[in-house]
């Protein structure tokens, strides 16, 4: 009797979208033997050292499983990869412009966009990724249409360039769009998140619907990456400093609501403490509570990498000072909570999050359900809460 298929063992790096992949390399490589895929990540060089690492670990401890390889630096590299032990095969080609959906986990990951057209200084994504490509919007809403059947009370929308989705559909096919055609399909969904997007992108349409529908989550996370105006065009990024200012002042005008967190790269080259002043002074002017900050690490083969470098122990000193700053923020934004009755979805390990994003304790609470709570305090980083009510 043969053996029955199981699906893969997944072992993934990086991003939502690389997670959401991974569930479909799960079941593509269902099989009688042993396998394991390890999905790799080349936004840093320390990313894709991590993915080396793990695969020469996999392989000592699990000698007879079949390994293999997917994910950006495995496209972006085959050849190094393939020659590591215990690999059986390195999946090269981009991953294919249909929409993917994820059920694992208390939100349903729906990826609707891949691929990269835009070439900043400091990023090899889009030679792993390749072109910018959408998911054809009928296959959007097939998908989250299942995730709402199999339960998900949240979708979040993710992709590569999120905020670029529909530029390879034309017929008029935006983000924006793609969302109030999501709202109007699905009445029974009771959250719609993004993840994260370029303000200089965010159209018209998306506005729209931030300002129509509640259901469509009162959170953004930006790319903004610095708040110095000659560091973004070296970083050859496509906004300003005041784009930043004005987008955020425009929407939380349009949305009172809303919460922002922002990534950064700090210690970027030719970088000044002057010029990281400026990103300092960016996360009040745009009001930010929620920060993701990374030390510039330069990855091979990209323009970053052959301009002057700033010393790393400077901006490691430069990441903890911002990070710093970003405690303070989220510490104001949390005081502001205290006394309010949120509405919050519970995840695993006794937290939620309330439709901002922001992050609260459910001690005790099964995961998946939306529940109503009072917020009694915080511990710098997430709401203590008391439970009012308790829904499905």
């Amino acid at each position: 009797m043969n053996a029955p298929l199981r699906s893969a063992e997944v072992v993934t790096f990086g991003c939502r979208l690389n997670a959401v992949e991974s569930q479909e390399l799960a079941k593509a490589h269902a099989s009688a033997r042993e396998t394991v895929v390890v999905n790799t990540c080349a936004v840093t060089g320390e990313a894709t050292r991590q993915g080396r690492q793990a695969i020469r670990r996999l392989h000592r401890e699990r000698p007879q499983a079949e390994i293999v390889v997917a994910g950006c630096a495995a496209r972006l590299d085959p050849q190094g990869f393939a020659k590591l032990d215990g690999v059986t095969r390195v999946l090269a080609d981009h991953a294919p412009n249909r929409a993917l959906a994820s059920i694992e986990g208390t939100r349903g990951l729906l990826a609707v966009q891949n691929g990269c057209d835009h070439r900043c200084t400091f990023c090899i994504i889009p030679f792993g990724r390749g072109q910018a490509r959408s998911a054809p919007p009928r296959e959007v809403v097939a998908q989250a249409r299942a995730l709402v059947a199999s339960g998900k009370k949240e979708i979040v929308l993710t992709g590569v360039d999120l905020t670029s989705y529909g530029v390879d559909l034309g017929e008029g096919w935006t983000l924006g769009r793609l969302v109030r055609l999501l709202l109007h399909e699905l009445p029974q969904l009771e959250r719609l998140r993004l993840s994260s997007v370029d303000c200089i992108e965010v159209d018209d349409d998306l506005i729209a619907a931030f300002v129509e529908d509640s259901r469509l989550c009162p959170h953004l996370h930006l790319s903004l990456q610095s708040g110095d105006d000659l560091i973004l065009k070296r970083m050859k990024r496509r906004h300003s400093r005041r784009d930043a200012i004005e987008f955020c002042r425009a929407l939380r005008k349009a949305r009172p609501d809303i919460a922002f967190g922002a990534d950064f790269i700090v210690g970027f080259p030719t970088e000044t403490e002057e010029m990281f002043a400026a990103t300092l002074d960016l996360v009040d002017a745009c009001g930010l509570t929620h920060l993701h900050v990374f030390p510039f690490s330069a990855r091979p083969g990209t323009p970053a990498a052959r301009m002057p470098q700033v010393d790393p122990q400077i901006a490691k000193q430069r990441a903890a000072r911002l990070r710093v700053k970003g405690d303070a923020a989220l510490g104001a934004h949390l005081d502001a909570q205290t006394g309010r009755t949120l509405r919050l979805l519970t995840e695993r390990g006794g937290t939620a999050r309330a439709a901002d994003f922001t992050l609260a304790h459910t001690p005790g609470a099964e995961a998946g359900l939306m529940v109503e709570a009072l917020c009694t305090g915080h511990d710098g980083r997430a709401l203590a809460t008391r439970l009012t009510a308790i829904g499905r």
